[in-house]
Parts: structure tokens; C-alpha cells; sequence
């Protein structure tokens, strides 16, 4: 049976042992890298925020000293991302306009928190400051969201904006360990879309989310600006087990991303965009039948025959597409002509 917010967490103590047994290798190999002489620096990440607040993303990696977080992250790609060593609870600065505000990692070394300020920030893009135990601080981007904003965009990556076949055991793995960015294909007329929806509504919140670990951000971001996506903030997550399950749920990270942003933005109408070979569209109908006013349109990109069988078929004949419009094509021109049509996209 599938948990929802409401299920009572089983008791699965196996799943707490696992957990522990993690906990306790990374603290392992975090006391050997420091005796090493390996020291903490701060991988950051793009935030968003509104006029009084900030979410802060940000991640805390032990890495030989670098001159600068640019350097660290150049080290720490393709299959290195993987192997590198998380400091977990560390205590990391956040600075925003002058205010200092101390806030606290998680057991995988991922800041992401949403920080209150009293300092109105306009609208666009603004630098906050994060440092971690004494390190010179690195510069993160944020963007605060125009409050007269009423449109926002929501993207799936995987098989959405980015071909990528994870499904698919070894490709899977030779993409994520081996290949960059640039051996990536981007999903032909996406990007010209999504900036066609930006163009239409200035000031609209970008967010792009995946399944995947917070290990890959840094090639994501690379891809998203090789091939000329707007700019976004990434909502990721964190393999390996939790208190109550072997593996974490994607299907439940992208639930409560959905209900955060939901929560955060009230007045923003999204436009969703995912694809039909994994549960995006389970995933955007529940969003739908829970804030109806809340979703401008759902966009689905239809894979291709061979990306389909790989990925294990469609699912869209299981998905009932109520409450909200909905468009598919198998690519973003086709899906800029069917949201032509429906008054989302401006025509040309």
C-alpha cells in the first residue's frame, strides 16, 4: 500500500538500523578525511524566496583546500559527486543583507531551509553569503519571486528537459558516473518553450525538480545553462535509507515539494511540466484534486516509442487528466502549439 501523508509510519526497525549503520560510515570516513587534512566547504546552490524570506540550498562536502567554491565543485563531478564525503549537522553562516543567521545541515550534509529576514529584498536576483567553520564565505544566488507574480513554473528534469533513460540499470549508471553534461541530450524545443512562458510572465518563480540526488546539482546546472534553460532553482534529493524505509520515495519527495511550494506561493498559479514514463502525471492530478486553484496547466511530454519501452510503457491511460487543463506532445514545439491553443503560451 502506498503511504500518503496521512498513513501512520510503519515501525520498520531494519530501516533504522540501515540508517544508523550510514550514519555511522560517514562519521567513519569524515574522521579520516579531516585527519587527512581535508576541510568542509560549502557547494551552493540557487534559492528563492519572497520579500521577507529566503529558502537557503546549500550542501557541506570535505574536500581538499580550494581557493573557492568554483574550484570544488569543478573537482567534485561525474562519478567523484558520489564518492564525496558528506559533514553532516555542520553549523553553516548564512549571511543576507548584513543579517547573520546560524543554521544547521542535515545527516547528509544538505542545508535547505527557509530563513526570515527583516530586510525587504526587490524583486530578481540577489547574492546571500554561506560559510562554514571559519571558511572564507561563498557567494549562492537567490530569487525573490515578484509579489505580483501569479504564474510559476514547475518542471520535471529526467525525460523532460534532459533524455536520460534512468530506468534503464547501466545506462543509468554510465550517465551518472561516467558521462558530463555536455554527452547529455536535451529534449528537442524545451528550452525555446520554457523560455517563451518566461518572456510572457516576467518575475515568475522557476523550479526545477528531479528524483535524483543532491549529489549531481552541479552537472544539472551546467546542463540547464549549456543548453539555455532559464534559470531555476533545483529541488534534489538524497539516496540511502531514513528511519522508516531502505530507499527514499521519490514519488514522495516530489508530493511534498509540490505542497511546499503550494504553501510558500498561495497566490501562484503553476504550470506543470513532466513526462508519461514514470508518475508525473500521478503525482500532478493529486496536486490538482488538492489545490485546484493553484495549477494554470499541465503539460505532459510524451516519450518516444524506444524511450517508452526502456522506461517500462506509458502511464497515461491510468491517469484520468480532470480539474485543470492538460496538454501532451512528445516535444516542447509541439507543446508550445497545444498551449498555444489554450491561451498559456502567447502566440507568436
Amino acid at each position: 500500500m502506498e503511504e500518503t501523508p496521512d498513513t501512520p509510519v510503519p515501525d520498520r526497525p531494519w530501516a533504522r538500523r540501515a540508517a544508523r549503520a550510514e550514519d555511522s560510515f560517514h562519521a567513519w570516513r569524515e574522521r579520516r578525511a579531516r585527519r587527512r587534512g581535508l576541510t568542509p566547504v560549502v557547494i551552493p546552490y540557487r534559492g528563492y524566496g519572497g520579500g521577507d524570506w529566503v529558502r537557503v540550498l546549500c550542501r557541506v562536502l570535505l574536500t581538499r583546500e580550494q581557493r573557492d567554491a568554483r574550484s570544488a565543485r569543478a573537482r567534485i563531478r561525474g562519478w567523484r559527486s558520489f564518492v564525496s564525503i558528506p559533514v553532516a549537522h555542520a553549523e553553516v553562516i548564512v549571511t543576507i543583507a548584513g543579517e547573520r543567521v546560524t543554521v544547521r545541515a542535515d545527516r547528509g550534509g544538505v542545508v535547505d531551509v527557509d530563513v526570515p529576514v527583516t530586510t525587504r529584498f526587490s524583486p530578481g536576483t540577489h547574492t546571500i553569503s554561506i560559510a562554514v567553520e571559519g571558511s572564507e564565505p561563498v557567494e549562492a544566488p537567490v530569487t525573490i519571486i515578484d509579489p505580483d507574480a501569479r504564474v510559476g513554473l514547475l518542471s520535471d528534469i529526467d525525460d523532460t528537459v534532459m533524455v536520460t533513460a534512468l530506468p534503464r540499470p547501466f545506462l543509468a549508471a554510465w550517465n551518472t558516473f561516467v558521462m558530463d553534461e555536455r554527452a547529455r541530450r536535451p529534449v528537442p524545443g524545451m528550452a525555446v518553450l520554457y523560455e517563451r512562458i518566461v518572456n510572457a510572465h516576467p518575475g515568475m518563480p522557476v523550479v526545477y525538480m528531479s528524483t535524483g540526488a543532491w549529489n549531481v546539482a552541479p552537472t544539472l546546472e551546467r546542463f540547464l545553462g549549456r543548453h539555455l534553460y532559464p534559470s531555476g532553482s533545483l529541488l534534489l534529493t538524497d539516496w540511502g535509507p531514513t528511519s522508516d524505509r531502505l530507499f527514499r520515495s521519490g514519488q514522495e519527495h516530489k508530493r511534498t515539494s509540490l505542497e511546499r511550494l503550494a504553501s510558500e506561493f498561495p497566490d501562484i498559479r503553476w504550470i506543470l511540466v513532466g513526462d508519461d514514463g514514470q508518475h508525473d502525471e500521478e503525482l500532478y492530478q493529486e496536486f490538482v484534486d488538492a489545490h485546484p486553484d493553484n495549477v494554470a496547466a499541465v503539460a505532459i511530454r510524451q516519450l518516444l516509442t524506444p524511450e517508452a519501452v526502456f522506461a517500462g510503457g506509458r502511464r497515461s491511460a491510468d491517469v484520468p487528466h480532470r480539474g485543470a487543463p492538460w496538454v501532451q506532445a512528445p516535444n516542447g514545439a509541439e507543446l508550445a502549439e497545444a498551449l498555444e491553443a489554450i491561451g498559456i503560451v502567447p502566440t507568436r
